[in-house]
């Protein structure tokens, strides 16, 4: 397994997640046996709208979730979040040059209800590698394991708390740049809704 990156499964992951990808040839492990970490990128991630920087969180069901395996984590639909994150989405990107492009892609993922977490984000990341034609074979852990090569090893690297500095992020062009400047560390659709098909070159 040493021969794959070891990977989290991240709801819209940030840039730097396919910067990571895009830098390797190694087929891509998605790790599911993990215990569910809090105010991660696995349930949440981070757009531009018109007031600056702006985070969207998928709740999920409560309960001993520290305790409970990734691929376990059911997404709670108490609250009208699909609704909420597909309308923030189309405010924040409806005058770039790529968002209805690319809408008809993204808009099943607020129509139709995923039970699991890990399912939904899988999904989404399979569609985003297409979107992004990185064509990278992707397989799922068999059980938790402590003792990857730390150099593929990138579960714990990409946190909304703190900066992955390996990753320095080159600015480019973002729809309400003029009014709060570049925001870097979003979500990679920032990058795709306003750089399209070049979206990969940044990379």
């Amino acid at each position: 397994m040493d021969n794959h990156l070891i990977l989290p499964a991240f709801y819209l992951p940030p840039i730097a997640y396919f910067s990571i990808l895009n830098g390797s040839s190694l087929p891509i492990l998605l790790e599911g046996h993990e215990h569910y970490p809090k105010q991660t990128y696995r349930n949440r991630t981070s757009v531009y709208s018109a007031n600056g920087k702006l985070d969207l969180i998928v709740p999920v069901q409560h309960g001993n979730v520290g305790h409970i395996k990734m691929k376990d984590v059911r997404i709670s639909y108490d609250a009208e979040w699909q609704r909420l994150h597909w309308m923030s989405l189309q405010t924040a990107y409806r005058s770039s040059a790529y968002f209805e492009y690319y809408e008809d892609d993204f808009r099943p993922f607020y129509q139709r209800r995923h039970e699991w977490l890990f399912d939904y984000n899988t999904a989404q990341l399979e569609l985003l590698l297409r979107l992004l034609k990185i064509d990278r074979p992707t397989g799922y852990t068999e059980s938790y394991r402590e003792d990857y090569e730390p150099a593929t090893d990138f579960r714990q690297v990409i946190h909304p708390k703190k900066a992955y500095t390996s990753h320095i992020a080159k600015p480019y062009y973002q729809v309400f740049e003029n009014k709060h400047g570049f925001i870097p560390g979003l979500s990679i659709v920032d990058l795709l809704f306003n750089h399209g098909p070049q979206s990969k070159g940044y990379l």
